[in-house]
């Protein structure tokens, strides 16, 4: 079958086609926004991928359009396929109809740290021998593609609350039945089509109504949010970590290992290279999933110490002149402050200068401008590149003084931080975009 896949640059898409391909399918696609890693990964796979949505495309003639949640009304190639009647399915319904069914699916839910957290838990369960397929928004550096397809009855895959497409307004993870399930916490976002987060609630609802009595989940005791959701009816049975009653982690050393305990009993140590609590909060909600489908809690710990890493999470993409560039996918001001936060216990010393782009719809909105300079509190100085942005961002990042400068020119913005930057720096680069590739032209310019 010939699958042409609409948006098939992001993540999710990406990992869609990746899964058709490993299933025999002829994949191509298209996309507005072409950048790495997403079409690297792609083209490496023989992908080919057309830029843009010209009405054309339908020309190609596949089986079967798969239309991704950033296509809506209006796209022309859309517009195309309705008009002649041609055959089209959501990313997620056609992941449950093709992939999905009959596995054991282990999926991870929240608004912070799904990528991380799936890719902990994949690795958990490929080291113990199970070969899960899965389906993560990055890229695993331990695995070097977002997405697999193995005869394994195991699927791990990284469960959004974002919808599903432009015909169906339900959130992706209701289509994947899963079996096993990571609520790792639940914040306001998505503004552009969330109205509160009594609506973001409501869908996390609807994802543990359809879970199994056999089945698990693995929830955050510091989330009022989730305490909300399950209290509102639950059929499966919880194990909550974060509490003295469930799973717990103790006090870091200074080498970052700590001690995990289980109902008050101690069972092993997590020693993690990724920085930060929120990273071994992360860590510990894997442990607790990967013990539900059958790996004892030593061996996830044994192979948690082995683990990688995540391209764009705190991913290093280069030095300069002694200054060390980062890349990082935070856009939400928690996960902007638990980045900053991770890299100042990496990397004690030095100074840390923030590159952020508030680029998410959400951002984009302004529904998030107060919390900001809150965020960026603990870096040493703020680079904000404000381009696109409908609100006034040097009014929001008053609060931080002449540490925080804006700018709608990126040459201009790489020049500043460029100038500012000095040996032992830490340039963290923040966006859940390709941010026009500062990353290189920053170390090019610190290189010149």
């Amino acid at each position: 079958m010939h699958i042409h896949i609409l948006g098939i640059c992001g993540t999710f898409m990406g990992g869609i086609a990746l899964l058709a391909r490993a299933s025999g399918h002829r994949v191509t696609g298209c996309d507005a926004n072409v950048y790495p890693p997403m079409s690297t990964q792609l083209e490496a796979q023989g992908i080919a991928l057309t830029e843009g949505y010209d009405a054309a495309q339908a020309g190609l003639n596949p089986d079967l359009f798969v239309v991704g949640n950033a296509i809506s009304r209006g796209n022309p190639l859309l517009e195309e396929i309705l008009d002649r009647g041609l055959p089209y399915v959501s990313g997620p319904q056609w992941l449950a109809e093709n992939v999905l069914r009959d596995k054991w699916v282990l999926a991870v839910a929240g608004t912070h740290g799904k990528t991380t957290t799936s890719s902990l838990l994949a690795w958990i369960l490929d080291q113990a021998g199970l070969a899960p397929g899965f389906l993560i928004g990055g890229v695993p550096q331990d695995f070097g593609v977002s997405a697999r397809l193995t005869s394994s009855p195991f699927f791990v895959i990284e469960a959004d609350e974002y919808d599903t497409a432009f015909c169906d307004k339900r959130s992706k993870f209701v289509h994947y039945r899963a079996r096993t399930a990571i609520l790792n916490n639940l914040e306001f976002d998505h503004a552009d089509i969330f109205g509160d987060l009594a609506s973001i609630e409501n869908q996390f609802h609807h994802f543990v109504r359809i879970m199994p009595r056999s089945g698990l989940i693995v929830a955050n005791a510091a989330e009022d949010s989730l305490k909300r959701v399950l209290q509102r009816g639950c059929w499966t049975p919880v194990e909550w970590f974060g509490s003295a009653e469930g799973w717990q982690l103790g006090v870091a050393a200074s080498d970052g290992s700590c001690e995990v305990c289980l109902g008050g009993e101690q069972i092993g140590r997590l020693a993690l290279a990724l920085p930060g609590d929120h990273n071994r909060s992360n860590a510990l909600a894997a442990v607790a999933a990967a013990r539900h489908a059958g790996v004892a809690p030593a061996v996830a710990l044994e192979a948690l110490a082995r683990f990688g890493g995540v391209r764009r999470r705190l991913e290093v993409r280069g030095q300069a002149r002694g200054v060390t560039v980062y890349d990082d996918f935070a856009h939400h001001p928690t996960a902007i402050a638990a980045t900053i936060a991770g890299l100042r216990q990496r990397r004690p010393s030095g100074r840390i200068l923030a590159v952020l782009e508030p680029r998410s719809n959400t951002m984009k909105l302004g529904v998030m401008k107060a919390q900001l300079p809150g965020s960026l509190e603990e870096a040493d100085a703020t680079f904000c590149y404000a381009a696109s942005l409908g609100w006034d961002a040097a009014a929001a990042l008053i609060p931080l003084g002449a540490r925080a400068r804006v700018f709608e020119d990126l040459g201009e913005l790489v020049a500043a931080v460029t100038g500012s930057a000095r040996a032992g720096d830490h340039v963290l680069v923040m966006s859940n975009g390709g941010f026009g590739g500062v990353h290189e032209k920053l170390l090019a310019a610190l290189a010149a």
